[in-house]
């Protein structure tokens, strides 16, 4: 069986989108294959972003091959997840879109790092449930 494939889309692919793509593969790789992308991105993933899911998850992005990609380096996708980026979206081909309108914890606390992260958590646990139930 082919799992859908899920698209985590943000201007810069440095951060909430990042941290998207990371937990949906630890926490959901049974339900969707996860991607992310971003408009306009940067050099590299947010340090914060890597040491704080290192920490929480044990996840290492960099170290399992993630780093920021444009939109044309995404397969075909099924769903599309914008993440609150305040800007005109892309429109790409996908089956279903929704957007989680998170703010960029980029230059924050941990802590508003830590509830951002622990937010995304939740929201790829629902999507997860969703895809398994084929409600997306």
């Amino acid at each position: 069986m082919t799992l859908p494939k899920v698209a985590f889309i943000c201007t810069h692919n440095s951060c909430r989108s990042q941290i998207a793509e990371a937990l949906g593969r630890a926490l959901a790789a049974d339900a969707f294959e996860s991607y992310s992308a971003g408009t306009t991105i940067k050099s590299e993933i947010n340090p914060d972003a890597v040491r704080l899911m290192r920490s929480l998850y044990g996840i290492d992005m960099p170290a399992n091959g993630q780093h920021p990609k444009t939109l044309d380096q995404l397969p075909p996708i099924d769903v599309m997840v914008t993440m609150g980026c305040g800007v005109a979206c892309p429109v790409l081909p996908a089956r279903s879109r929704e957007d989680w309108g998170l703010e960029d914890p980029t230059g924050k606390d941990d802590a508003t790092f830590i509830a951002t992260i622990h937010e995304i958590e939740r929201d790829i646990r629902d999507l997860r449930s969703r895809v398994l139930a084929q409600q997306v």
